[in-house]
């Protein structure tokens, strides 16, 4: 088996520590989007925090597959750290999903009772 050294570590850390951050910026600008009421805006936002994750966890799979292939890594707190970061951020990824997604629903409903509210104040004035 051949003995990794942390060159190779650190760097995939980073990435995934770098992308996985961009991904939970995206996510947190998705959530001000719904905030506005711009579900357009949201839905692109948790396209590009999609896409960062997903950055982040082509990095972090690059080094799990080169252990399943026999390569022997030393212990590296900042990788241990950069996996955490990435778990948690996808968790948030897909907890905004579902936010979106509820508050698109709740949008629609406001606007249907909006509409009948005022197609039955229009008839009682009529």
């Amino acid at each position: 088996m051949k003995q990794q050294t942390l060159e190779e570590l650190i760097p995939a850390a980073m990435d995934i520590v770098v992308h996985a951050g961009d991904a939970r910026l995206y996510a947190r600008n998705a959530l001000k989007a719904v905030q506005e009421q711009d579900f357009e805006k949201a839905d692109a936002e948790l396209k590009q925090a999609q896409h960062e994750i997903e950055l982040a966890h082509a990095s972090q799979t690059t080094i799990v597959q080169n252990e399943a292939r026999g390569a022997e890594y030393e212990y590296s707190m900042l990788f241990n750290h950069a996996q955490d970061t990435l778990m948690t951020i996808n968790s948030e990824i897909e907890l905004t999903r579902s936010l979106v997604d509820t508050f698109r629903v709740y949008s629609g409903m406001i606007s249907q009772l909006a509409a009948q509210t005022q197609a039955n104040q229009s008839e009682v004035c009529a």
